[in-house]
């Protein structure tokens, strides 16, 4: 069987998790990207083609040409609407394009579900015309790219003067996007991570975050949590059937204040950053063939058979200032007192970094399992104190 995969940025998810499943399920591979040489030199045992994915009817012309796929699939936060589009004109499995288009696109989310009742957050779309100072906004809110991701240009303001210059900053790194101003939504952090194939739909869980300092939203931290409260899960998932989110894999982020959960953001694919190889580890099941065999059009198993007795943890040491890294440690693998831990560097000795204020700031990862969260937090607490990153101007 073929499988068409689309991809930007090469990812640990396709590396470690997505193209090991597909060998093991026996699927012949081939790469779809506009940027080939970059997932040469990571992948260079698969087929790598170059294409235009961010144009759905590119992709068509590219798929026609090689031959007819049992399968289209893409993990890529940028990539899901062109994917179910794709999927959807060769008569294949796959999400929905009106609900992959609904949750990247931040102003259509809040529109969908203050139509459909279900929750609604004070919103505006900011273009090039639109006159920032008058807008009649409530603070503090947040202001972020209409279609960014990984907390980019993401940013909170407290005031009408802040907001105009905020907005120009971005729309100086990024001339002509759309963006979008909201209502800061007070409370916790998390996130449900859940699988389906559109006739059943499994939750695996989720993560309490733990942000920077204001004004920034860099995840520094994410606590493993085996099951939210059902009235919790209940809101979240209901506001997800509203924006018709309900095949593969989604990543949702969400703030519960006051018992009420309101939605961040969905992220219609996999959750990244490691925490989905985390997720296969910890719960014992096979998370990357689940989620390729929906596409092949299987259905799910009614139960996933996952463990329900682990602990785990992700940490990101972030750079805090622009530079060339001189020292840091170097990937490990420990296992002691019944916890696994793993570190995994994602900048290399000798790279040169601006500071971004986003995920991109990460220096490493370092995800840790066991039974028992307070021997997690003490291995991964013991791990960090114990390594030195240097950065150089």
């Amino acid at each position: 069987m073929r499988m068409y995969l689309l991809a930007r940025n090469p990812t640990d998810s396709v590396t470690e998790g997505f193209l090991p499943a597909a060998a093991r399920l026996g699927l012949d591979v081939t790469v779809l990207t506009d940027q080939p040489d970059a997932h040469r030199r990571v992948y260079p045992e698969t087929e790598i083609v170059e294409c235009d994915v961010r144009d759905f009817r590119s992709v068509v012309t590219r798929v026609s040409t090689l031959g007819r796929p049992d399968a289209i699939f893409s993990n890529s936060d940028h990539l899901q609407t062109q994917t179910a589009l794709a999927a959807a004109y060769f008569g294949l499995p796959g999400k929905d394009w009106r609900a992959a288009l609904r949750t990247k696109d931040k102003a259509e989310m809040r529109r969908r579900l203050a139509s459909a009742g279900v929750d609604t957050v004070w919103s505006a779309e900011i273009t090039e015309d639109t006159d920032v100072a008058a807008l009649d906004v409530p603070y503090p809110c947040v202001v972020k790219p209409r279609e960014g991701v990984a907390s980019e240009d993401v940013v909170r303001v407290e005031g009408p003067g802040e907001l105009v210059a905020r907005c120009a900053e971005i729309r100086a790194r990024r001339p002509g996007a759309a963006l979008v101003v909201e209502e800061y939504l007070p409370g916790e952090l998390y996130t449900l991570e859940t699988l389906g194939d559109g006739r059943v739909r499994h939750v695996l869980g989720g993560f309490h975050t733990v942000l920077s300092p204001p004004p920034y939203f860099i995840e520094e931290r994410l606590t493993f949590v085996a099951a939210h409260p059902g009235t919790v899960v209940d809101q979240v998932l209901a506001q997800l059937d509203a924006l018709g989110v309900g095949f593969g894999a989604c990543h949702t982020e969400f703030v519960v204040h006051e018992g009420r959960a309101r939605i961040i953001e969905v992220n219609y694919r996999a959750i990244g950053d490691q925490c989905d190889l985390l997720l296969a580890h910890l719960l014992e099941i096979p998370l990357f063939e689940h989620i390729l065999r929906t596409h092949l059009g299987e259905p799910l198993p009614a139960s996933l058979g996952a463990r329900s007795d682990g602990a785990a943890r992700l940490d990101y040491p972030c750079a805090e200032s622009a530079g060339t890294l001189t020292a840091a440690p170097a990937a490990t693998e420990l296992d002691a007192d019944g916890v696994r831990l793993t570190y995994r560097p994602l900048r290399q000795i000798g790279e040169r970094h601006e500071v971004y204020r986003t995920n991109r700031d990460f220096l490493g990862v370092v995800r840790a399992t066991g039974t028992v969260q307070e021997d997690v937090d003490r291995a991964v607490a013991g791990f960090l104190a114990g390594q030195r990153w240097e950065i150089r101007p």
